[in-house]
């Protein structure tokens, strides 16, 4: 059974885009994301797009969907709700699920952004696909000598159009751009049979990449501690 993760960056603030390469990740298998910067708020102006929408679809106020809220808290026996609680519980419990998704999201920022001069916000991210250490940045710029030598697979965004190169052991990997580029495109990580396999697609489903294989060595499987 193959793992996959999705790679997307560059959304540039269109968090339907957004939400379509995160759907058409899904939609393949993925399960965990990167996103590579392009505008670091986009993850959460997304999510509170959907929740508001979740919310909206309930016809009770404000005030309804708290006090029910409340009772699921508080663990009320569903024979004791009244009939308009159910669909405030079942939105209740879909925006829930909607906030785990932020833990499925690892994000980097962009600089200019607020983010980025946050010192405690990390401008790198560090994530294990099968045995392989990826790094994951915005700007391939921001890569310093110490990634170079932990990671075997450095992930960035800022870029026109997905692309493998290969750099003696290491490997650099961009989806391209959600928007803004010269198409929406976005990637996929997968383990194939112990074999690390790139992809990228437009998110029409057109295959740019297929299945490139990421010939890892061993020897670059492992964070180097010093």
């Amino acid at each position: 059974m193959a793992t996959a993760i999705g790679i997307f960056g560059d959304t540039n603030g269109d968090v339907r885009l957004f939400e379509s390469a995160l759907r058409f990740l899904s939609d393949r298998g993925a399960k965990r994301f990167l996103f590579a910067g392009g505008r670091y708020e986009d993850l959460d102006d997304w999510l509170r797009t959907k929740r508001d929408e979740m919310r909206a679809q309930a016809d009770y106020s404000n005030d309804d969907f708290l006090e029910d809220v409340s009772r699921f808290l508080i663990g009320l026996d569903q024979k004791e709700r009244p009939a308009a609680f159910g669909t405030a519980w079942e939105i209740s419990r879909a925006i829930e699920e909607l906030m785990r998704m932020k833990d499925r999201v690892m994000r980097t920022p962009e600089k200019g952004s607020l983010q980025y001069q946050d010192s405690s916000v990390p401008r790198k991210a560090v994530d294990i696909v099968g045995d392989v250490l990826c790094c994951v940045v915005h700007d391939k710029n921001d890569l310093d000598k110490e990634d170079m030598v932990n990671a075997a697979v450095l992930v960035h965004g800022n870029a026109p159009e997905p692309k493998v190169v290969q750099i003696g052991p290491r490997f650099f990997i961009t989806p391209g751009r959600v928007q803004g580029g010269p198409a929406s495109t976005v990637g996929l990580l997968e383990v194939v049979d112990r074999q690390l396999v790139f992809s990228a697609f437009t998110l029409d489903g057109k295959t740019v990449i297929d299945k490139q294989p990421i010939s890892v060595g061993a020897a670059r499987t492992r964070l180097s501690v010093k």
